[in-house]
């Protein structure tokens, strides 16, 4: 078994035969839904700026909501805590 059919898992005309056929078919499926390759690099890239924003978005409404929290719970614990303070 020669390096280059190792490297490629068989053999060179039948790797490429069957890039052929799964390029055709990838083509062919892009081609009916109106993609063009850089469609998809946008895609990818749009997919991953989401994933980043959704995240920090995230944080920020987990901050909100502590930050909405702790404006009800603060004031109460220093008003329980001057109440017992005086027992």
């Amino acid at each position: 078994m020669s390096a280059l059919t190792r490297f490629l898992g068989d053999t060179p005309l039948r790797v490429l035969l069957k890039l052929l056929v799964v390029s055709f078919l990838v083509g062919l499926v892009m081609n009916a839904f109106g993609w063009s390759p850089m469609d998809v690099l946008y895609g990818i890239r749009n997919f991953f700026v989401d994933l980043w924003n959704l995240g920090f978005r995230a944080i920020d409404r987990f901050l909100g909501y502590i930050l909405l929290g702790a404006a009800i719970v603060i004031p109460a614990f220093i008003l329980l805590r001057i109440a017992n303070y005086r027992k």
